[in-house]
């Protein structure tokens, strides 16, 4: 139970967790935080459907999950400030991607970027999806024929995560919650 537990985990509400966040120690963050780069945090209740397996011949058709998440007010002002001053945004995270492109896709009748507060992510990202907040991605490698797949190939694009995971199985790479990650651009 203490090994599947991210630095960032303050409450035990979802149902596994966010596992790109395993790969950090404080050592880690603070060692960023010397080279100037800010960390925001989010609260993430990943629930049980991120393994589910898409089953529809045509992956629109997959109906996704929903989880809850919670940006707080700090957090998504300064996200707001990075994206007005060109600064990049890293999700560590295909929940994080969810969660912010969910708020971005809320907020755009508001004509903000992002709206804090609680929310209930219901948005399937799959290729075509245009990503209005993050642009780089830590994730790790992913079950194929998984909405966290398709997600991370909406980002990548397909051709270049199949050449990816090629390189991962050729390599002996971990896949799944204690698997290898990749850092996507």
């Amino acid at each position: 139970r203490s090994r599947y537990q991210t630095i960032f985990a303050k409450r035990g509400s979802a149902a596994a967790a966010p596992t790109a966040g395993l790969h950090f120690s404080n050592t880690i963050l603070e060692q960023l935080r010397s080279k100037g780069i800010e960390i925001c945090e989010l609260t993430l209740n990943v629930g049980l459907g991120t393994f589910q397996p898409i089953h529809e011949e045509i992956v629109e058709e997959h109906r996704i999950h929903t989880e809850d998440y919670d940006i707080p007010g700090d957090s998504a002002e300064r996200i707001i400030q990075a994206k007005a001053a060109g600064r990049p945004v890293l999700a560590v995270g295909t929940t994080v991607v969810r969660a912010l492109e969910d708020s971005a896709r809320k907020a755009s009748a508001s004509g903000r970027l992002l709206v804090s507060g609680s929310a209930e992510a219901d948005i399937y990202i799959y290729p075509s999806h245009p990503f209005k907040v993050v642009d780089q991605m830590l994730t790790n490698f992913h079950l194929p024929r998984s909405s966290l797949f398709v997600l991370t190939a909406a980002f990548a694009g397909r051709e270049l995560l199949l050449d990816a995971y090629a390189h991962a199985v050729q390599s002996g790479y971990r896949f799944y919650s204690y698997g290898d990650c990749m850092l996507i651009r």
